[in-house]
């Protein structure tokens, strides 16, 4: 009883210390407007690839529609692992100044926090890569673009690579050859991007995404050789209403694309201009759009004839690819002069490519690898501060400088695209082989590749199932 007492006697000013304590601070919450904002870009995106099967499976015989859609659906599958297991680390983790570090494998240490996650690397302000949201809803939209950006690849060695060489190859390149370069531009210490590197302009993937596939597109193309029936036996395109709903869904994702690349709804200043990246790029990517798809008609009608559907379809995505590194960057005037300019380069780009006989089979160079050249070259002569403070000025406003960067940052995408694809494709060449044979590819790689049809008339009809 005694002992009780003391200690309640004793205990009573240590008790009033402990109750009088300040409570630990909780950790900053997210903004649940831009954590909503920012799942909703993802999904956007990630519709993006089924839209890319349609674009794509539109154009190519009916006889490898299936195979055509399973080139963008698998890698939905493929990347969707890799890039939680590995892919996401390299490509963001701080680390070298082309390559990150391997920290976050598995998504260690990626959990819901929203800030100081990249303390204790330089620059030493940058503490985050968006500070209203969960680093995992910052993750996972990134993964969405590395799901795409391979499957871009597809158009130009349709018909005719076999799947598993394609399956091993997108795992490759989305390995070794686009995870350094979202590193380079869009991570702390990259060596291009803003965040301590030389300062190139890509607001959603002029570089990482369409100059990178599309050089790869081209070399693959080299490398694999023309289909057995190029140039003089080509089909038409077997079904041009998937072309339009291709080209209409990557439209309608393309606004989380390049708007959710604002990683914010939230409005800001530059200066005394309140500032709103998100509308902002949502406005440039219709616009540019609307402008490709206009100049790409007026061409056809002026040069061929008729207007086309098709022409329409690949207007309209010429337009998107040019606005994609600028969206966050130029007016909607601006926007109307890429989207102008870009159909004008990527329509001769095209022509151009069937003059050279390679048989990129569906123009995958001449409308991403050339339209995000001319895409990131027009972001350095019409960006401007007022549109994103952040951001630099453009030649337009004196800053000539900031061409010549732009320059460097084009030429180092298509350095590491060209030759990491041709190394990687070589290998495979050399181990699994890249090509199906003669009989496969003229009879269709839906029945060989994948055991099923895509329109079951096409091998005898209504077959009974055995």
């Amino acid at each position: 009883m005694i002992g009780a007492i003391a200690l309640l006697i004793l205990g009573g000013p240590l008790m009033g210390n402990a109750f009088a304590q300040t409570p630990a601070a909780s950790p900053p919450a997210a903004d649940t407007g831009d954590t909503a904002f920012m799942l909703i870009s993802a999904a956007l995106v990630l519709l993006m690839t089924p839209g890319l099967a349609f674009f794509y499976g539109g154009f190519v015989r009916s006889r490898n529609i299936l195979n055509t859609l399973m080139m963008s659906f698998v890698l939905m599958a493929i990347v969707g692992v890799t890039w939680i297991l590995w892919g996401y680390s390299l490509a963001f983790a701080p680390g070298l100044p082309f390559i990150g570090g391997l920290q976050w494998l598995g998504l260690n240490g990626v959990g819901l926090e929203i800030t100081d996650y990249l303390k204790g690397s330089n620059p030493a302000e940058v503490v985050s890569y968006a500070g209203t949201i969960p680093h995992q809803a910052f993750m996972i939209y990134q993964a969405m673009f590395a799901i795409i950006t391979p499957a871009l690849i597809s158009g130009a060695i349709a018909e005719r690579m076999s799947f598993r060489a394609y399956s091993l190859f997108v795992l490759l390149w989305s390995t070794f050859v686009y995870a350094p370069l979202a590193h380079m531009v869009w991570a702390k210490g990259g060596f291009l991007g803003l965040y301590g590197g030389l300062g190139a302009l890509d607001f959603a993937g002029g570089t990482v995404v369409h100059i990178s596939s599309g050089v790869s597109a081209l070399v693959a193309a080299i490398v694999l050789g023309p289909r057995r029936t190029h140039p003089d036996r080509l089909s038409p395109p077997h079904n041009v209403p998937f072309i339009l709903l291709g080209a209409g869904l990557l439209w309608f994702g393309w606004f989380g694309f390049n708007a959710g690349s604002a990683l914010s709804v939230a409005s800001g200043t530059s200066g005394t201009v309140v500032t709103n990246l998100a509308t902002t790029a949502f406005v440039a990517t219709n616009t540019a759009a609307a402008a490709a798809a206009l100049m790409w008609l007026i061409l056809e009608a002026a040069l061929r004839g008729k207007p086309t559907a098709v022409g329409a379809a690949t207007g309209a995505v010429a337009g998107l690819v040019g606005i994609t590194p600028a969206a966050g960057f130029v007016t909607p005037l601006s926007s109307i002069l890429v989207g102008f300019i870009t159909a004008f380069v990527c329509f001769y780009a095209v022509s151009f490519k069937h003059k050279l006989q390679i048989d990129d089979a569906l123009d995958t160079f001449p409308v991403h690898g050339v339209g995000g050249t001319v895409g990131a070259i027009l972001t350095a002569i019409f960006a401007t501060t007022q549109v994103n403070g952040g951001g630099k000025e453009g030649v337009l406003r004196g800053n000539f400088g900031e061409l010549g960067v732009e320059l460097v940052a084009i030429a180092v995408a298509y350095v590491i695209a060209a030759v990491g694809t041709w190394i990687i494709l070589k290998i495979i060449d050399a181990t699994v082989g890249l090509r199906v044979n003669e009989e496969v590819e003229l009879q269709g790689l839906d029945i060989n590749e994948h055991g099923e049809e895509g329109y079951n008339s096409e091998f005898g009809g209504d077959r009974p199932i055995q």
